[in-house]
């Protein structure tokens, strides 16, 4: 099995068939994030077009300090910046490809639920990483170089972020039991 760090140094040298892979190994994950971040999955899908481009073209300027995903999120931050005109989908557009349909179904509802209310609550700055450490399971070092904040800014702020959307969950319970 080829390293991401092996698979950046033959594409740098040219190899278009280890950038591919590169490409297959992210695309699905960085798209998932993007639906979230974007007004529509085309938005999305341009935004991540733009983010493996510019990965290419800057490729050079990879630093192995930091995980090749960290770098590439960061990019597709910013490009859904670009891309963003507004509203957001849900991420219910994209299905999961693993386990029977019931089971996928119902985790994607939940799933769909839970984010749909970040969504809702959060700034776009938490919700970001509040995204990059549960749907991508990123370090908390990671997630700082992605949005270029510190760690002691990324834990605060991931902790807000679970109060916040804790009290929210917690409020649409209190809705659904008045109303049954």
């Amino acid at each position: 099995m080829t390293t991401d760090l092996e698979l950046i140094e033959a594409a740098r040298d040219g190899s278009v068939d280890a950038f591919t892979e590169l490409v297959h190994a992210y695309r699905e994950r960085l798209l998932r994030f993007l639906v979230t971040r974007c007004a529509s999955f085309a938005d999305a899908e341009d935004a991540l077009q733009d983010t493996f481009i510019n990965a290419y073209r800057y490729l050079h300027s990879y630093d192995p300090q930091w995980r090749f995903s960290t770098w590439l999120y960061r990019i597709a931050i910013r490009n859904a910046a670009r891309h963003n005109s507004g509203n957001v989908t849900e991420l219910g557009d994209i299905a999961d490809s693993e386990g029977d349909p019931l089971s996928t179904c119902i985790k994607d509802s939940e799933r769909t639920n839970l984010w749909s209310a970040a969504r809702r609550v959060l700034s776009d700055e938490v919700y970001t990483a509040m995204w990059l450490r549960y749907a991508e399971d990123m370090s908390v070092n990671d997630i700082s170089g992605a949005l270029d904040r510190t760690s002691s800014w990324t834990k605060v702020n991931l902790m807000r972020g679970r109060q916040a959307l804790e009290a929210e969950m917690n409020r649409d319970d209190s809705r659904s039991k008045a109303y049954g």
